[in-house]
C-alpha cells in the first residue's frame, strides 16, 4: 500500500486532502518525539522486545487504516503507525550489531547493514508497483489484506529473533568505541552531515516530482529510479572499509557542491537528484556502523534513534522550504 494511502483516505474514505496532509504531518511529529523514549525502552527492556512490540503496534495501525472510518480513525492509525515505527527504529541496528559482536563478527555489521538497506529499498520499489497492480486487479481490500499480512509476517520474524548477551567491558578496555555519550560533539559530527545530506536529497527529489510531470506512469518510474539509485549507493558500502565522521563530512560537502550546481545550472538538476540519492545511500549505512562502534552497549538503540530523529527534524524543515522555492 506504500504510495496508495492518500488515494484510500481521500477517494475511498472521503476525507479532505488538507485534513489528511495535516494528520500525516502530525504523525511525523509524533514519531520525532517518540524516537528517543522508545530507544531508551529498547536499551532497557531488550531490542528484541522493542521490535516485537513495534511490529504488533504496526499490525494494529494497518488494521485501523483499513477498517477505521472518518477523521478519528485516521488520527488513531497515524499515531499507531508512528509508535510502531518508533519502537523498531534503532532497535534493529542495535540488535544486529550486538549479535555480530556476540558471534565475534563485529566487522561484518557494516556489510550486513548495507546489504539489508539495499534489499529494503529494492523491495520498496517492487512492493509499490505490486500494490498498484493489486488495487487495479482486485481492489483496495485485497491490498490491505496483503499489507496487514506482511506486517504480521514481520511480527513473526521479530518473535523468532534471539536477544544476544550484553557486551562485557573489562577495566583494561581503553578503546573509545564503547563510551561516547549520545549528546556529544563526536556523535553530533557523525550524525549531522548525513542528516543534512538526506534533507537535501529529499528536497530536490520533491521538486523533481512536482516539476510538471503529469503522467502517473512517468512519475512512478522517476520515484522508482531515485530509490534504485539510492539502493545502488547502499550496495557500494558493502565493499567499503569502515569510516567515521571525516567520511560523513566529505559526503555532505560533495552534496552541498552538487546542490549549488543544481541551483546554478537548471540543466544539471535531474543528474544532481540522482547523485544526491546515491550519496545518501552511501552515507546512511556508513553512519549506522560508525554509530554502533561509538555507542556504549546500553545506549545503542538510543544513539541510532537520535540519528533518525535528527534526519526527520531536518527533513521536516527542508521539505516545506523546497515547496516554497518550487512555488
Amino acid at each position: 500500500m506504500h504510495g496508495l494511502y492518500l488515494l484510500w483516505w481521500v477517494q475511498e474514505r472521503q476525507i479532505p486532502p488538507a485534513m489528511v496532509a495535516a494528520i500525516l504531518a502530525a504523525g511525523d511529529l509524533v514519531l520525532l518525539g517518540l524516537e528517543l523514549p522508545t530507544g531508551r525502552f529498547a536499551d532497557r527492556f531488550g531490542h528484541r522486545a522493542s521490535l516485537i512490540l513495534g511490529s504488533l503496534v504496526q499490525v494494529a495501525g494497518m488494521l485501523c487504516c483499513w477498517l477505521g472510518q472518518g477523521v478519528p480513525a485516521l488520527v488513531v492509525a497515524s499515531v499507531l503507525v508512528a509508535l510502531g515505527d518508533a519502537f523498531r527504529s534503532g532497535a534493529d541496528e542495535a540488535l544486529l550489531y550486538r549479535t555480530c559482536v556476540a558471534l565475534d563478527r563485529e566487522g561484518a555489521f557494516q556489510k550486513i547493514e548495507a546489504r539489508t538497506r539495499t534489499a529494503e529499498l529494492v523491495a520498496l520499489v517492487g512492493l509499490t508497483l505490486a500494490g498498484g497492480l493489486i488495487v487495479k486487479v482486485w481492489g483496495f481490500a485485497a491490498a490491505w489484506v496483503a499489507e496487514s499480512s506482511l506486517c504480521a509476517l514481520g511480527l513473526g520474524i521479530a518473535w523468532a529473533m534471539t536477544e544476544p548477551p550484553a557486551r562485557i567491558e573489562t577495566e583494561n578496555e581503553t578503546a573509545p568505541d564503547a563510551r561516547v555519550p549520545i549528546f556529544s560533539g563526536a556523535m553530533a559530527r557523525l550524525i549531522l552531515p548525513a542528516s543534512c545530506l538526506g534533507a537535501a536529497a529529499g528536497a530536490v527529489a520533491f521538486v523533481a516530482q512536482t516539476s510538471g510531470i503529469s503522467d502517473p506512469g512517468t512519475l512512478t518510474m522517476l520515484v522508482a529510479a531515485i530509490t534504485l539509485v539510492e539502493a545502488a549507493g547502499s550496495a557500494t558500502v558493502a565493499r567499503l572499509p569502515a569510516a567515521g565522521a571525516h567520511a560523513q563530512m566529505t559526503l555532505a560537502s560533495i552534496g552541498a557542491i552538487l546542490l549549488g550546481v543544481a541551483l546554478a545550472l537548471p540543466a544539471a538538476f535531474y543528474p544532481v537528484v540522482f547523485a544526491l540519492s546515491f550519496l545518501i545511500g552511501v552515507a546512511e549505512p556508513l553512519r549506522a556502523a560508525a554509530i554502533q562502534r561509538l555507542a556504549a552497549d546500553g545506549v545503542r538503540a538510543q544513539a541510532a534513534s537520535a540519528a533518525s530523529a535528527c534526519d526527520k527534524a531536518l527533513s521536516t524543515i527542508a521539505l516545506p522550504a523546497a515547496g516554497m522555492w518550487r512555488r
